[in-house]
């Protein structure tokens, strides 16, 4: 047997969420938040956490500084017993920070990539991510050390037979390029959103992005947000609809929605489960703060999942 269900190479890095700014930003002049939360960010560290707390088994290689924001994520990380035992550290940069500004139902997102950007297929064991069944990478983007390498580790660990899921995020220089499409050579499942599926096709038509993605990755699951999510593969389209509930903060759902899909998937799960265990972890996920704030109390996500699954 494997030694883990799922195992991840990515960023790691601290959310501060500020609430109630302005939605325009003048210089020069203190603005006051009406709330404030630092939490558990970066699209990577956010599916690890919420899939080991699912109940996968997650091993998760990355790299912090020595720094106290690195210690901190790490300890929560260990809290909902993701493996970190094959992490690096930098002895010259620090741990990454994410600062979101929300403002109705769009933010702004500004970001430190810190060491996530130093690091390379060196600090990363393939030996310990093969020990598994499936491997998954998000923010594709960010890992400037590793982008260039992104291909020859998909297609290394391809060979070992794990299958692979991407999830993408946004592309910061909004290029859209940096071998992506050699990437997805390799991948199982692409996991965008409806945006990003544009960006990677270069059109505004989401319906033409999907249909175009569909020929070149044997799986592509679309977020949609309130209108759930789809997913095409062999031929087929299936959607599921989202969960209805008060958003409290959308930050981290589309990490979270990964989280349950991928949980439903290593699992041998049909596709529509999958959709709906996705739209169902990222619906939890919006009810507090952040991306796992919702998973770090077991009376919070186990009640959300027992009373919404029935419903669903």
């Amino acid at each position: 047997m494997p030694q883990f269900d799922i195992t991840i190479a990515g960023e790691l890095n601290l959310d501060i969420i500020l609430y109630g700014l302005p939605e325009e930003l003048p210089l020069e002049q203190e603005l006051l938040a009406s709330g404030l939360v630092v939490t558990l960010g970066s699209s990577s560290a956010i599916t690890a956490h919420n899939l080991s707390v699912l109940g996968t088994r997650v091993g998760f290689i990355t790299r912090v500084g020595n720094d106290a924001l690195g210690r901190v994520a790490l300890d929560r990380l260990r809290a909902a017993a993701v493996d970190l035992t094959r992490i690096t550290q930098s002895s010259t940069s620090n741990t990454g920070l994410t600062v979101v500004l929300p403002h109705a139902r769009q933010r702004r997102i500004l970001t430190y990539a810190g060491c996530m950007a130093d690091m390379t297929i060196a600090d990363l064991d393939l030996a310990y991510l093969a020990s598994s069944r499936h491997f998954h990478l998000s923010s594709y983007f960010l890992h400037r050390g590793l982008v260039q390498q992104i291909p020859e580790l998909f297609q290394r660990l391809k060979a070992t037979g794990l299958t692979i899921s991407l999830d993408t995020n946004d592309d910061p220089a909004d290029r859209w390029e940096d071998g992506v499409q050699e990437a997805l050579r390799f991948v199982d499942i692409l996991m965008p959103n409806e945006r990003e599926a544009c960006k990677l096709t270069h059109t505004d038509d989401v319906e033409d992005a999907i249909r175009s993605l569909a020929k070149q990755v044997p799986v592509v699951v679309v977020k949609r947000g309130a209108r759930g999510a789809t997913a095409v593969f062999k031929g087929e389209s299936v959607s599921v609809p989202a969960f209805p509930v008060e958003v409290v903060d959308a930050v981290g759902a589309g990490d979270s929605f990964n989280a349950g899909f991928l949980h439903k998937y290593v699992q041998g799960a049909d596709m529509a489960a999958c959709l709906a265990y996705g739209n169902l972890a990222a619906a939890c996920s919006t009810t507090r703060a952040g991306g796992t704030e919702a998973f770090r109390s077991p009376e919070c996500w186990k009640k959300f999942f027992a009373a919404n699954e029935a419903h669903g």
